[in-house]
Protein backbone atom coordinates (compact mmCIF):
# COMPACT_ATOMS: atom_id res chain seq x y z
CA UNK A 1 0.00 0.00 0.00
CA UNK A 2 1.29 3.60 -0.82
CA UNK A 3 1.53 5.65 2.17
CA UNK A 4 0.67 9.83 1.62
CA UNK A 5 2.02 11.90 4.42
CA UNK A 6 1.14 15.17 5.37
CA UNK A 7 3.69 17.11 6.78
CA UNK A 8 6.94 17.12 6.58
CA UNK A 9 10.71 15.97 7.81
CA UNK A 10 14.20 16.75 5.66
CA UNK A 11 17.48 16.84 5.56
CA UNK A 12 20.32 19.41 5.14
CA UNK A 13 22.89 19.87 2.53
CA UNK A 14 25.40 19.91 5.01
CA UNK A 15 27.16 16.97 6.55
CA UNK A 16 25.30 18.19 9.96
CA UNK A 17 21.66 17.37 9.37
CA UNK A 18 22.09 15.50 6.06
CA UNK A 19 20.84 12.01 8.12
CA UNK A 20 16.71 12.05 9.19
CA UNK A 21 16.04 10.05 12.28
CA UNK A 22 13.62 10.55 14.91
CA UNK A 23 14.28 11.85 18.51
CA UNK A 24 14.14 8.61 20.39
CA UNK A 25 17.07 7.44 17.61
CA UNK A 26 19.04 7.11 21.11
CA UNK A 27 16.60 4.33 22.41
CA UNK A 28 16.89 1.96 19.10
CA UNK A 29 17.78 -1.89 19.67
CA UNK A 30 21.59 -2.36 19.76
CA UNK A 31 23.47 -5.84 18.89
CA UNK A 32 21.86 -8.92 19.30
CA UNK A 33 18.69 -7.50 20.50
CA UNK A 34 15.01 -8.46 19.15
CA UNK A 35 11.90 -6.25 19.70
CA UNK A 36 8.56 -6.25 18.32
CA UNK A 37 8.12 -3.41 16.71
CA UNK A 38 5.12 -4.08 15.09
CA UNK A 39 3.87 -0.81 12.62
CA UNK A 40 7.55 -0.50 11.30
CA UNK A 41 7.63 0.37 8.30
CA UNK A 42 9.84 -2.81 7.17
CA UNK A 43 7.36 -5.94 8.09
CA UNK A 44 6.16 -5.65 4.09
CA UNK A 45 6.97 -7.92 1.26
CA UNK A 46 10.23 -8.10 -0.33
CA UNK A 47 10.84 -6.23 -3.74
CA UNK A 48 10.21 -8.13 -6.52
CA UNK A 49 13.51 -7.30 -8.08
CA UNK A 50 15.32 -9.11 -5.24
CA UNK A 51 19.29 -10.14 -5.27
CA UNK A 52 20.51 -12.68 -2.81
CA UNK A 53 23.17 -11.12 -0.13
CA UNK A 54 26.39 -13.15 0.98
CA UNK A 55 26.08 -13.62 4.82
CA UNK A 56 30.03 -13.68 4.85
CA UNK A 57 30.11 -9.72 2.94
CA UNK A 58 27.74 -8.15 5.37
CA UNK A 59 29.55 -5.58 7.74
CA UNK A 60 29.91 -6.83 11.73
CA UNK A 61 32.09 -4.61 12.68
CA UNK A 62 32.86 -0.89 12.43
CA UNK A 63 35.80 -0.98 10.48
CA UNK A 64 33.98 -3.35 8.01
CA UNK A 65 31.02 -0.81 8.22
CA UNK A 66 33.08 1.72 7.35
CA UNK A 67 35.00 0.09 4.71
CA UNK A 68 31.33 -0.50 3.25
CA UNK A 69 30.55 2.92 3.07
CA UNK A 70 33.44 3.97 0.84
CA UNK A 71 32.51 1.26 -1.61
CA UNK A 72 28.89 2.62 -1.69
CA UNK A 73 28.31 6.37 -0.74
CA UNK A 74 27.58 8.68 -3.84
CA UNK A 75 30.21 10.56 -5.03
CA UNK A 76 30.07 13.91 -7.43
CA UNK A 77 29.85 11.72 -10.71
CA UNK A 78 27.11 9.55 -9.22
CA UNK A 79 24.41 13.02 -9.68
CA UNK A 80 26.10 13.44 -13.45
CA UNK A 81 28.12 15.99 -14.85
CA UNK A 82 28.13 19.64 -13.45
CA UNK A 83 28.24 18.41 -9.70
CA UNK A 84 31.27 19.52 -7.56
CA UNK A 85 32.01 18.54 -3.65
CA UNK A 86 31.16 20.95 -1.36
CA UNK A 87 33.50 21.86 1.66
CA UNK A 88 33.39 20.29 4.34
CA UNK A 89 33.10 17.20 1.79
CA UNK A 90 32.40 14.36 4.67
CA UNK A 91 30.45 14.87 8.33
CA UNK A 92 32.61 14.07 11.12
CA UNK A 93 31.84 10.04 12.20
CA UNK A 94 31.09 10.64 15.96
CA UNK A 95 27.94 12.79 14.68
CA UNK A 96 23.96 11.67 14.72
CA UNK A 97 21.12 14.40 13.52
CA UNK A 98 18.24 14.56 15.82
CA UNK A 99 15.03 15.75 14.89
CA UNK A 100 14.23 17.81 18.28
CA UNK A 101 10.74 18.07 20.23
CA UNK A 102 10.66 21.89 19.33
CA UNK A 103 11.47 20.50 14.88
CA UNK A 104 14.68 22.35 14.99
CA UNK A 105 17.95 19.92 13.85
CA UNK A 106 20.61 19.01 17.06
CA UNK A 107 23.52 17.16 16.78
CA UNK A 108 23.98 13.99 19.08
CA UNK A 109 26.38 10.70 18.99
CA UNK A 110 25.39 8.25 17.38
CA UNK A 111 22.47 5.62 18.34
CA UNK A 112 24.06 2.29 19.59
CA UNK A 113 22.28 0.32 16.61
CA UNK A 114 24.79 2.37 14.05
CA UNK A 115 27.93 0.91 13.14
CA UNK A 116 29.01 3.56 10.85
CA UNK A 117 26.96 6.38 9.19
CA UNK A 118 28.56 8.96 6.77
CA UNK A 119 27.76 11.70 5.13
CA UNK A 120 29.07 13.59 1.62
CA UNK A 121 27.89 16.91 0.70
CA UNK A 122 28.20 18.33 -3.43
CA UNK A 123 26.78 21.30 -5.08
CA UNK A 124 25.75 22.16 -8.57
CA UNK A 125 27.60 25.21 -8.95
CA UNK A 126 25.50 28.79 -9.41
CA UNK A 127 25.71 29.96 -13.06
CA UNK A 128 24.11 32.92 -14.74
CA UNK A 129 20.28 33.63 -13.89
CA UNK A 130 20.73 30.52 -11.81
CA UNK A 131 21.27 29.82 -8.35
CA UNK A 132 23.67 26.90 -6.70
CA UNK A 133 22.25 23.48 -5.90
CA UNK A 134 22.83 21.70 -2.67
CA UNK A 135 22.70 18.47 -2.63
CA UNK A 136 23.59 15.58 -0.15
CA UNK A 137 24.12 11.55 0.08
CA UNK A 138 24.08 9.49 3.70
CA UNK A 139 24.89 6.12 4.11
CA UNK A 140 24.03 4.34 7.55
CA UNK A 141 25.20 1.04 8.27
CA UNK A 142 23.19 0.12 11.41
CA UNK A 143 23.90 -3.14 13.84
CA UNK A 144 20.83 -5.48 12.33
CA UNK A 145 17.53 -5.11 9.43
CA UNK A 146 15.33 -4.55 12.17
CA UNK A 147 17.57 -1.36 13.73
CA UNK A 148 17.22 0.03 10.10
CA UNK A 149 13.72 -0.73 9.76
CA UNK A 150 13.13 1.20 12.89
CA UNK A 151 14.79 4.34 11.21
CA UNK A 152 12.53 4.37 8.18
CA UNK A 153 9.67 4.22 10.85
CA UNK A 154 10.69 7.01 12.88
CA UNK A 155 11.39 8.79 9.77
CA UNK A 156 7.88 8.73 8.83
CA UNK A 157 6.76 9.36 12.44
CA UNK A 158 8.91 12.91 12.04
CA UNK A 159 7.07 13.84 9.00
CA UNK A 160 3.79 13.90 11.01
CA UNK A 161 5.39 15.67 13.89
CA UNK A 162 6.84 18.47 12.61
CA UNK A 163 5.05 20.52 9.90
CA UNK A 164 8.07 22.88 9.68
CA UNK A 165 11.41 22.09 10.42
CA UNK A 166 14.69 24.45 10.70
CA UNK A 167 17.93 22.39 9.19
CA UNK A 168 20.23 25.09 10.41
CA UNK A 169 20.09 28.99 11.72
CA UNK A 170 18.55 30.85 8.13
CA UNK A 171 17.88 27.60 6.37
CA UNK A 172 13.77 25.77 6.69
CA UNK A 173 11.85 23.59 4.92
CA UNK A 174 7.87 23.21 5.10
CA UNK A 175 4.74 22.31 2.87
CA UNK A 176 5.92 18.67 2.55
CA UNK A 177 4.27 15.66 0.43
CA UNK A 178 5.62 12.54 1.92
CA UNK A 179 4.91 9.16 0.39
CA UNK A 180 6.06 5.33 1.53
CA UNK A 181 6.32 2.64 -0.69
CA UNK A 182 7.56 -1.38 0.41
CA UNK A 183 9.46 -3.49 -1.94
CA UNK A 184 7.15 -4.87 -4.80
CA UNK A 185 4.74 -2.05 -4.27
CA UNK A 186 4.29 -0.30 -7.89
CA UNK A 187 7.00 0.26 -9.43
CA UNK A 188 9.39 0.24 -6.60
CA UNK A 189 11.56 -2.62 -6.88
CA UNK A 190 14.73 -1.30 -5.97
CA UNK A 191 14.68 -1.53 -1.95
CA UNK A 192 13.26 -3.33 0.64
CA UNK A 193 11.68 0.01 2.12
CA UNK A 194 11.59 3.83 0.34
CA UNK A 195 10.67 7.17 1.51
CA UNK A 196 10.19 10.11 -0.40
CA UNK A 197 9.69 13.55 0.58
CA UNK A 198 9.21 16.56 -1.67
CA UNK A 199 8.19 20.55 -0.47
CA UNK A 200 9.58 24.23 -0.06
CA UNK A 201 13.14 24.45 0.72
CA UNK A 202 13.70 28.93 1.74
CA UNK A 203 16.81 30.17 2.88
CA UNK A 204 18.16 33.59 4.08
CA UNK A 205 21.34 33.22 1.91
CA UNK A 206 19.04 31.58 -1.48
CA UNK A 207 15.58 32.99 -0.79
CA UNK A 208 12.87 30.96 -1.75
CA UNK A 209 10.56 28.97 -1.71
CA UNK A 210 12.87 26.88 -4.01
CA UNK A 211 12.36 23.02 -4.85
CA UNK A 212 13.14 20.39 -2.26
CA UNK A 213 13.80 16.58 -2.88
CA UNK A 214 14.59 13.57 -0.30
CA UNK A 215 14.95 10.48 -0.83
CA UNK A 216 15.85 7.69 1.47
CA UNK A 217 15.63 3.38 0.89
CA UNK A 218 16.46 0.45 2.98
CA UNK A 219 17.92 -2.83 2.15
CA UNK A 220 19.18 -5.56 4.54
CA UNK A 221 20.63 -3.50 7.66
CA UNK A 222 21.22 0.08 5.53
CA UNK A 223 20.05 2.72 4.21
CA UNK A 224 20.98 4.94 2.05
CA UNK A 225 19.05 8.94 1.03
CA UNK A 226 19.78 11.67 -1.01
CA UNK A 227 18.40 15.42 -0.44
CA UNK A 228 18.10 17.85 -3.17
CA UNK A 229 17.72 21.74 -3.02
CA UNK A 230 16.73 23.95 -5.53
CA UNK A 231 17.90 28.15 -6.38
CA UNK A 232 16.39 30.48 -8.22
CA UNK A 233 16.22 29.09 -12.16
CA UNK A 234 16.01 25.80 -10.96
CA UNK A 235 13.28 23.18 -12.22
CA UNK A 236 11.57 20.44 -10.08
CA UNK A 237 12.58 18.25 -12.59
CA UNK A 238 16.13 19.16 -12.52
CA UNK A 239 16.35 18.58 -8.74
CA UNK A 240 14.19 15.54 -9.10
CA UNK A 241 16.84 13.83 -11.43
CA UNK A 242 19.57 14.64 -9.72
CA UNK A 243 18.15 12.98 -6.30
CA UNK A 244 16.91 9.74 -8.00
CA UNK A 245 20.10 9.36 -10.41
CA UNK A 246 22.80 9.47 -7.03
CA UNK A 247 19.92 7.43 -5.63
CA UNK A 248 20.37 4.84 -7.82
CA UNK A 249 23.64 4.67 -7.77
CA UNK A 250 24.23 3.68 -4.31
CA UNK A 251 21.61 0.77 -4.56
CA UNK A 252 22.82 -0.29 -7.19
CA UNK A 253 26.21 -0.40 -5.62
CA UNK A 254 24.97 -1.66 -2.03
CA UNK A 255 23.52 -4.86 -3.91
CA UNK A 256 26.88 -5.51 -5.98
CA UNK A 257 29.11 -5.05 -2.72
CA UNK A 258 27.19 -7.76 -0.54
CA UNK A 259 25.20 -10.06 -3.41
CA UNK A 260 26.34 -13.75 -3.49
CA UNK A 261 28.74 -14.47 -5.95
CA UNK A 262 28.32 -17.48 -8.61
Amino acid sequence: MTVLLAGCSGTADGPEEAGKRGASASTSTSAGTSTDRGGSTGAGPSPEKTFEPDPARLPRTRAEARDFIDRVIAGPDSFGPGVVKRSPYESAPATWPVLGDNCVWQQRKPAPSVLATLTRSFEVPAEAGKGPVRLAAVVTVHRTRQDATWEMAESIEESMRCPTQQLREGEQIGSMVAGALLGGEATQNSSEDSLTELGEYRSSELGGPHRYFWQQAQTLQFTVAVTGKGAKGRTEREIDELVVQAQGAMLARLESTVEKQS
